[in-house]
């Protein structure tokens, strides 16, 4: 009867072999996951202030709508554009000015807003022209402030009769007119600076 001894043990290490062989096992641990990295199919172009031939249109430099917009309100009749000729013997290359809200009884002086470009045969005659009409201003007894146009520099003139906003990018300058009592003067600045950097942009087709 030794064996009948035994015979609960053994039919216990059998059962847990048994259970053993029927355990399900584990799944395999995934592989890491590598993060995609996506190359944009496209390229997103930011306007930005270039040295550029002037436009033959003045919703091409400073659209109507825009003007309109800055001075908080309509701009009365229509836009005017004055194109000049080349002026040899002052490096003048071409010149282009734009009348925004000139009343239909009015001639140009009367515009609400003067945008005027011009080009230059080289940078520093551009640059030389600036300064020739911000020492004539100077010596009227307008104020002169530089101030901030799109990410460059200008300046902000400040007379008798108008605010102006003048500078120069490469062989061109600029020139943006506003009459006093358009805007507040707190505006003045940052709105005709918003003209000018417009003017020197090249449009994204």
């Amino acid at each position: 009867m030794p064996a009948a001894r035994y015979l609960p043990a053994l039919l216990a290490m059998s059962t847990m072999a048994l259970l053993a062989c029927a355990a399900p096992e584990k799944p395999a641990a995934p592989p890491p996951q590598i993060p995609r990295i996506v190359i944009p199919s496209s390229v997103t172009r930011t306007p930005v202030m270039a040295d550029r031939p002037i436009p033959d249109d003045c919703e091409l430099i400073v659209p109507a709508s825009q003007v309109a917009q800055g001075i908080g309100q309509e701009l009365p009749g229509k836009t005017r554009m004055i194109i000049g000729v080349p002026e040899p013997s002052l490096a003048r290359t071409a010149k282009a000015d734009c009348y925004y809200g000139v009343p239909e009884d009015k001639s140009l002086p009367d515009a609400i807003v003067v945008v005027g470009l011009s080009t230059y045969a080289d940078e520093p005659t551009a640059k030389d022209r600036v300064t020739e009409s911000l020492d004539a201003e100077r010596a009227e007894g307008a104020t002169i402030t530089e101030i901030d146009v799109g990410k460059q520099k200008g300046t902000l003139v400040a007379n008798s009769q108008e605010h102006l906003v003048i500078g120069s990018l490469g062989t061109s300058t600029f020139v943006v007119r506003a009459k006093n009592g358009v805007l507040p003067d707190d505006k003045i600045a940052s709105v005709l600076a918003g003209f000018a950097a417009q003017s020197m942009t090249v449009p994204i087709s």
